[in-house]
């Protein structure tokens, strides 16, 4: 079950908390669907930034958007530039009014969402796939993970027949909820197609005193 599954999901309110952090009796539907919009666009706009993940938090009319990424100096831009102009956007879109937090993630090599981003952009730019899969294994292991699976899939060099290709090094649980797991998703977009790249890195166990404080607070 364990590789059909969202590692994200399957561990929610066990060992992992909620990104969107709100909730409605009412227009719940109008309101996820508000949200997906607004992390379609985060996703589009802030891709050289290096996106890790978004949280979501409403309260009242006013909608609080916290983004880690890799590089938050590219996303706020000379004077805070880019970022006027990303808020206008998610504005121009969203029920309520959008604040923005920009917060910057320490380990890119831990996190996901960043690795498999990398992934994408190197073989839009045609660098060969099983080398580009090796080195951000290797990148990911030297920072300290005990384990990564990285999978391809798509017209892989070209081929005329899509395939998937899957690089698996270290330990991979993927049935432990105790399990600290990062998972990420990313087309890249080539001349013969998308390739979508998936990335799972496991950064060690959750100690059992921090899940249960983790989910008290998340359900507080």
């Amino acid at each position: 079950m364990g590789q059909k599954v969202d590692p994200r999901g399957f561990r929610l309110a066990i060992s992992r908390g909620w990104e969107a952090k709100w909730f409605a009796e009412k227009d719940y539907g109008r309101f996820l669907q508000e949200d997906l919009r607004l992390r379609k666009v985060i996703a589009q706009r802030c891709r050289d930034s290096g996106v890790s993940s978004v949280e979501v938090a409403r309260l009242g009319d006013e909608i609080y958007l916290t983004i880690y990424a890799v590089h938050p100096g590219i996303l706020i831009g000379r004077g805070g530039q880019n970022i006027e102009i990303l808020k206008k956007e998610l504005q121009r879109i969203s029920s309520g009014e959008v604040r923005l937090t920009i917060r910057e993630v320490e380990r890119p090599e831990l996190e996901a969402s960043p690795v498999a981003q990398n992934i994408a952009d190197r073989i839009e730019n045609r660098i060969p796939f099983r080398r580009v899969m090796k080195q951000a294994a290797f990148r990911t292991l030297e920072a300290g993970a005990k384990g990564i699976k990285i999978k391809c899939s798509g017209r892989l060099g070209g081929r005329e027949i899509a395939r998937s290709e899957t690089l698996h090094q270290g330990q991979m649980p993927l049935h432990k909820l105790s399990a600290d797991i990062s998972y990420g998703f990313v087309e890249a977009r080539t001349v013969m197609g998308r390739i979508g790249v998936k990335t799972w890195i496991y950064r060690g166990d959750i100690p059992e005193e921090v899940m249960k404080e983790s989910v008290t607070t998340e359900t507080g």
